[in-house]
């Protein structure tokens, strides 16, 4: 942590083509974020200078060599591209997509050298980032696979109580059937569930798991992933001290309501989570990647190619995702002193599960 206790948030610049300099400079924009964290910018101070140009901006910020380097009260900016960076704005191009990874990579090495506390990614795109050093679906994947010390990573979506993760993020539909495990449920629910009690203060969350089938698959008619993997795996999560509630089916869960009743909610796959995430809450959303030591959000938009450089761009889920990575860090310390030196046990409680709400039945029709 910086002087006088402003978290470093690190920010990758995320597609130089794209809206992520225009995000990035309208969050800034207001000094009074100054005074909780100390931004520190992963990208180009070309890329910054063009975009800041093309939107007709007068933000200032400060060009440094490394993260460590950065001052308080102002936006840094650490190059990590060659200066002969060419952009063209609304387009997919490699040489933006070897940007992106560049930023991607030096604030990891930044966060694991301790020069930041946090990592707030810019959208990229997730074509042209693809390169031999680069070879995963997203954000989640890559922060798993260089940040791993025993973690597995979840995405979750999160705007106020609403929070969204999925058994399986960036994955084929027709590969959904067969990932969709007992042993993959039963990790997915346990990260969930830990990161509510440390990441978000909730002592005792309440779980709603979604189905696969529509109508969770009407006892067999429609599917038997339910019947034989969900099911099961939700009773057995149940016994071991976890709530956990379901499956319900999708459409009626969201449609009715019910997802105000609960701290979190696992879909099965991509969509069946994001799509009612976003008609909820697009522009106060976020992307955490949660199960991992390191904390790291996002805007839960893309790289919206087709605004890039006209100055519309709503910048409001990628202010949120700042404080989010702000909060979180704060009730990750929290949670680790308050039992730092725990009182030996001298009794033992039988668990009481006759108040549990009764929350097990949904509307399939």
């Amino acid at each position: 942590m910086s002087e006088r206790g402003r978290i470093r948030v690190g920010i990758t610049q995320g597609d130089i083509n794209g809206i992520g300099y225009e995000i990035i400079f309208k969050t800034f924009e207001n000094p009074e974020i100054f005074d909780i964290c100390t931004p520190i910018v992963f990208g180009s101070p070309k890329a910054a200078a063009y975009h800041r140009k093309a939107l007709e901006m007068e933000i200032t910020y400060n060009a440094i060599e490394k993260a460590a380097d950065a001052q308080a009260g102002k936006l840094n900016i650490v190059n990590c591209n060659n200066d002969e960076l060419h952009i063209e704005l609304g387009c997919s191009s490699a040489e933006a997509g070897e940007a992106a990874y560049q930023a991607l990579e030096k604030a990891v090495e930044a966060y694991k050298r301790g020069e930041i506390d946090v990592i707030v990614t810019a959208p990229i795109d997730k074509n042209s980032i693809q390169s031999e050093q680069f070879k995963f679906p997203g954000h989640t994947e890559y922060l798993q696979e260089c940040c791993d010390e025993g973690g597995k990573a979840l995405m979750l979506l999160c705007s106020g109580d609403l929070r969204i993760a999925v058994a399986t993020s960036h994955l084929a539909l027709r590969d959904v059937p067969a990932a969709i495990t007992p042993e993959l449920l039963e990790e997915k629910i346990t990260i969930l569930n830990n990161c509510l009690r440390e990441d978000f203060n909730i002592d005792a969350p309440k779980i709603a798991v979604l189905s696969l089938n529509p109508h969770s698959g009407d006892n067999g008619l429609l599917g038997k992933e339910e019947i034989e993997i969900i099911s099961p795996t939700i009773r057995k999560m149940n016994d071991g001290g976890i709530f956990c509630y379901g499956p319900f089916a999708a459409d009626g869960f969201m449609g009715s309501g019910k997802y105000d009743k609960f701290d979190a909610i696992l879909a099965m796959y991509h969509d069946q989570g994001l799509a009612p995430f976003k008609v909820l809450a697009m522009n106060n959303g976020i992307n955490f990647t949660a199960g991992l030591p390191i904390v790291r959000t996002s805007p839960a938009h893309g790289v919206a190619s087709d605004i890039a450089g006209q100055g519309i761009a709503d910048e409001n889920s990628f202010r949120q995702a700042i404080y989010a990575a702000i909060d979180i860090l704060r009730n990750r310390r929290f949670y680790a002193e308050a039992r730092r030196n725990p009182l030996r046990k001298l009794y033992f409680e039988k668990r009481d599960d006759s108040n549990r709400l009764n929350l097990q039945q949904a509307d399939n029709d």
